[in-house]
């Protein structure tokens, strides 16, 4: 007969699993990570921390330094331009041409940094005489050469693993901006839980970014539906508009448009 742990054991192993699974989309996030914002993030010691970075060293996820952890594969991502989340990507295409159908010639738009927004950017440059304003780097670069286009970015810190600017230089600059459109990009988003996001570090900026929009489109696709992160930047009311594909069951289809949100569907 099996062992069957006693009940603290169990409880221990139940509770982390979860914390280590948010703790590696965090460092996902954000690149690398310091031991005591995670234990306070989090709300246990350092050396519970500790713990659940040589569990995800060992998994080959993160290298561990003095203080805090890193990403492994951060370097190979920044030396090769390219984003950590490349999943689900036929939906992020069909999601991107169908977001990139709704902008106009001589728009303003923001686009946010992220795999389904870099497809959005990928497929406006046929457009005519578009101002973007965008933290996303390789967004800019997409776009920063078509004819013209005028592309402008923030300041910042930059992040590797979504080759984005961030932080207070970022937020100011959003801060001064007016914009038509903004899309949106997203970890989860949930009825409940509204949009959330793997860490504290870019609610901010895209609290400045909303702000700064007429109309905000949140583009993503159907696995972040009814999922979690660790973060909540605030309820679903945010956006106006819920760009998705169709593996969305009908059923959150009718809740979220029950909620006074205009869903369109990539098919």
């Amino acid at each position: 007969m099996a062992h069957r742990p006693d009940t603290a054991e169990s409880l221990a192993g139940l509770l982390s699993e979860p914390r280590r699974r948010r703790i590696l989309e965090w460092i996902e996030e954000e690149g690398s990570a310091r031991v005591r914002d995670l234990a306070g993030a989090f709300e246990v010691s350092e050396a519970t921390i500790r713990q659940d970075l040589e569990r995800l060293e060992k998994e080959g996820h993160v290298t561990r330094e003095h203080g805090g952890a890193f990403l492994n594969s951060m370097r190979a991502q920044v030396h090769g331009f390219s984003l950590h989340h490349q999943v689900n990507m036929d939906s992020k295409r069909r999601i991107g041409a169908l977001a990139a159908s709704l902008v106009e010639d001589g728009e303003t738009i923001i686009l946010d940094a992220g795999t389904t927004t870099t497809e959005v950017a990928t497929r406006l440059v046929t457009r005519r005489n578009l101002t973007i304003i965008t933290n996303a780097l390789n967004i800019a670069l997409v776009l920063g050469g078509v004819p013209g286009f005028a592309v402008h970015m923030p300041g910042g810190q930059f992040k590797a693993p979504t080759l984005s600017l961030s932080g207070d230089k970022s937020v100011e600059y959003f801060r001064n901006i007016f914009a038509g459109k903004l899309f949106l990009a997203t970890a989860g988003v949930a009825l409940d839980a509204g949009l959330t996001y793997p860490s504290f570090a870019d609610l901010q900026l895209k609290e400045a970014m909303i702000k700064a929009a007429s109309h905000v489109y949140l583009v993503a696709d159907s696995t972040k539906i009814n999922r979690s992160s660790f973060t909540r930047l605030g309820a679903l009311e945010l956006v106006q508009t819920f760009i998705t594909d169709d593996a969305i069951s009908d059923a959150d289809a009718s809740a979220f448009e029950a909620r006074g949100i205009e869903l369109l569907i990539a098919r």
